[in-house]
């Protein structure tokens, strides 16, 4: 049967059990505007996300999960899981990322050293250097700290791919304009949390509201040791690493 996605969503909306605030907001989000709905107010939220790498076991219900809610085209991503392999040398790691992690790992390291596992995404930087290079203002940060690409001004010159220092862009075959991680903003302002936080088996990754004085996430950072990949890039990453390994890069 064809259907398109908009059909789906339209179809699967009087399934699907929301709170009322998200009932409110589904209309908007059909709509591809979630942020005009009257009961989410942008600037009462500052998104970010929380991942320990100790939970996660490389299975790559994530990258599946983003791949599906998000129609990546195959052999792109939005969220990747890297393996690193270290031994007495941490200068140089092994890494692999095999189709990004999206069918899991095969098990080839048999002994010595350490293996674990650290997935990606893009940072939704507070200082974005891809927000800054954009010719046209189509990657901008809204209100509520989610780093965004509007389709219809991206000229898909790729400035933004090449200004990111995390890899996270591509340049979408479909659309020929810049895609990335966008937090899945169209759920996250109806009340839901993010397709790949829901599909970890572990809860490697947990949304958080940094604006948000009740989140377990401001806790969490008070008791915890917690580190940014590439710090010294100074771009006020909201990807937050539990006891990030010194060998990641």
């Amino acid at each position: 049967m064809d259907i398109t996605r908009r059909e789906l969503l339209t179809k699967s909306s009087y399934f699907i059990l929301l709170t009322s605030a998200a009932t409110t907001a589904w209309k908007h989000v059909l709509a591809g505007t979630p942020e005009a709905s009257p009961n989410y107010d942008m600037t009462k939220h500052w998104w970010g996300m929380l991942i320990d790498p100790a939970k996660c076991i490389g299975c790559g219900n994530c990258v599946r999960a983003c791949e599906l809610e998000n129609d990546v085209p195959p052999g792109f991503f939005r969220t990747w899981i890297e393996r690193y392999h270290v031994g007495e040398d941490l200068e140089h790691p092994q890494v692999d990322s095999p189709n990004g992690g999206h069918d899991g790992f095969p098990d080839i390291y048999k002994e010595g050293g350490k293996t674990f596992f650290i997935p990606k995404l893009c940072n939704h930087c507070s200082d974005s250097p891809c927000v800054q290079v954009c010719p046209v203002g189509a990657t901008f940060v809204s209100p509520d700290g989610v780093v965004l690409v509007d389709e219809k001004y991206c000229l898909g010159c790729r400035y933004c791919i090449q200004a990111c220092p995390y890899g996270c862009r591509f340049l979408n075959p479909k659309t020929n304009t810049a895609d990335k991680c966008t937090l899945c903003y169209h759920r996250i302002t109806q009340g839901l949390t993010t397709a790949c936080c829901e599909a970890c088996p572990t809860q490697a990754r947990v949304l958080a509201d940094l604006k948000n004085p009740k989140d377990p996430v401001h806790e969490f950072l008070r008791t915890h040791s917690v580190q940014v990949l590439k710090p010294h890039m100074a771009t006020g990453a909201k990807v937050f690493y539990k006891n990030l390994d010194g060998s990641v890069r």
